[in-house]
């Protein structure tokens, strides 16, 4: 079994001390959060802040963040960590949208290993590397859809319908109906607390209604997609059930163009605000596959990885996190460790060690790693040879951040061309 190492000699840090815990959702924090965790790594690795109105303890040293996401101490289902944990308020969440809870992101093995052993027979490389054509094809339909127009905001114009038509026609969702998803999935991304559910209801009850309807759909007539090849997967005579279905098709469509559109936007916000690297990428096209692991570090889409629980009180760099804790494994801060990377703050695209933990790490490491390689490399590649002149229509400091746990993106980002 992996662990992490308890017992350490807490340092005296009086200026942490005195902090308020923080909120780490807020959009000022998203804005720049690294000087921050800069900060935390040198004086209190592990630290208390909050999540919405939950206590979070956050993991910021790159080696700390690699073993809390191989340490079995923590768990991912909170019901694994035993009747006597620290009582936790538990946000509301209505009886419709409990089936998503048993996705495969918030379970351990052995119910995890099934899962992704079931999704994997249907989510093959093979069948991403297919799509190599078409999102090619998308992402030039897009760009010549704003070619003449001078100004666009790269968000919904570009980085957020690449990966949403290719998830969508990846899993064999309408082309009608797609809109529709994007506002569904923004309500699960939101800080989880009693008055977001609230609001996000009428959003998640359509969500459920028109995937369960889904579901049977392709259960009656097959088609070629992934939402098919789910409902046919077999291990050893095991299959998914309706509510492990409906669970995957969710965290699939959610993960599956959400982190992207992070990936693509912050991306190139970092590329214009280093004019240097985006004159290199546009010179040397080769360049395309190791600019693409540099963006992951350094603009760190998914800020932290989905929650962990301690099972029970572990002390860690003189920090308690009580038994139920809620830790989170700042992937972010890990990727500017600067016992790890040489220059961390630096944008290089050129960077050839970059163990980056972008896609987090072990057995919940992200299931699509290759089509967000793949759509990145396509849609930074096609942005630089088409609009060479791209630059930031606003200040920087005008830019608005999305208010919301885990992973860390803009509302919108206008450039010029």
């Amino acid at each position: 079994m992996n662990t992490i190492v308890t017992v350490n000699k807490p340092n005296p840090m009086p200026a942490f001390q005195n902090l308020p815990p923080i909120d780490i959702t807020s959009r000022h924090f998203k804005a720049d959060p690294f000087p921050f965790y800069a900060r935390l790594r040198a004086e209190q690795p592990v630290y208390q802040a909050k999540l919405g109105r939950q206590d979070a303890w956050l993991v910021t040293r790159y080696d700390d963040v690699l073993a809390l996401l191989k340490d079995e101490r923590f768990v991912k289902d909170r019901a694994n960590v035993g009747p006597n944990q620290t009582p936790q308020r538990e946000p509301w969440i209505p009886g419709f949208v409990k089936p998503l809870r048993r996705n495969m992101l918030d379970l351990d093995d052995p119910d995890h290993a099934r899962l992704r052993a079931l999704v994997h027979k249907a989510f093959t490389p093979a069948r991403i590397e297919q799509l190599h054509t078409r999102i090619q094809t998308v992402t030039n339909q897009l760009l010549d859809a704003i070619q003449t127009q001078g100004t666009m905001d790269l968000v919904h114009a570009f980085a957020l319908p690449l990966p949403l038509i290719v998830i969508s026609e990846l899993l064999g969702i309408p082309v009608a109906d797609r809109d529709r998803f994007h506002k569904w999935t923004k309500a699960f991304l939101k800080t989880p607390n009693g008055l977001n559910m609230l609001f996000a209801l009428p959003a998640l009850a359509a969500f459920m209604r028109y995937l369960r309807q889904l579901v049977l759909e392709r259960r009656a007539n097959p088609r070629d997609d992934l939402i098919t090849a789910l409902v046919q997967a077999e291990d050893a005579g095991d299959r998914l059930s309706e509510e492990e279905l409906l669970a995957m098709v969710a965290i699939l469509i959610i993960a599956g163009h959400e982190t992207t559109v992070n990936l693509i936007a912050t991306g190139t916000l970092a590329l214009l605000q280093h004019p240097d690297q985006w004159e290199l990428l546009r010179g040397d096209p080769g360049l395309i596959k190791p600019a693409i692991e540099e963006l992951l570090r350094f603009a760190s889409p998914v800020e932290q990885a989905t929650e962990r629980y301690a099972r029970k009180a572990i002390t860690w760099h003189g920090v308690t996190i009580p038994q139920g804790g809620l830790t989170l494994a700042v992937l972010a801060s890990a990727n500017r460790d600067e016992h790890v990377f040489e220059r961390p703050d630096v944008l290089d695209i050129t960077r050839t060690k970059n163990r980056h933990l972008a896609f987090g790490y072990g057995i919940h490491a992200c299931v699509g790693m290759p089509l967000a390689r793949l759509e990145g490399q396509i849609a930074f590649q096609t942005l630089a040879q088409r609009l060479p002149d791209l630059r930031l229509a606003v200040p920087p400091e005008q830019l608005r951040w999305r208010p919301t746990p885990m992973v860390r993106g803009l509302e919108a980002l206008p450039v010029r061309f």
